[in-house]
């Protein structure tokens, strides 16, 4: 277990529901990965990410699934493509990783509580 954190802390992290609007296998990244254009609605737009998650997914499996997401974090230069969100996942038994989203449709944007 990580160490205890405050409440404002935790605030601090921006966690946001998105829709991933167009997916493209990565081939130049050091670990096999895709490239995510996920819509973040109205208030944030659209945000790119790389997600090393080709275990579980093709690139077009992904395009309208809900994913969360890290939308405060700087932007991450990953070989020529540039990550601007941190996208959610959790490890199976495998140690690949599986998307988190949400279970049921909800409005583009909102914030984790």
């Amino acid at each position: 277990m990580s160490d205890t954190i405050s409440f404002d802390d935790f605030l601090k992290v921006d966690v946001r529901v998105g829709e991933i609007l167009r997916a493209e296998p990565f081939p130049e990244a050091r670990k096999p990965a895709i490239k995510l254009w996920i819509d973040f609605g109205d208030e944030i737009g659209e945000r790119k990410s790389s997600a090393q998650i080709t275990a579980h997914y093709d690139p077009g499996s992904l395009v309208g699934r809900q994913v969360m997401a890290v939308v405060n974090f700087p932007p991450r230069q990953i070989g020529p493509f540039m990550s601007e969100v941190l996208v959610l996942g959790l490890p199976d038994e495998s140690g690949e990783i599986r998307l988190v989203g949400p279970d049921g449709p909800v409005p583009l944007g909102g914030r984790m509580h």
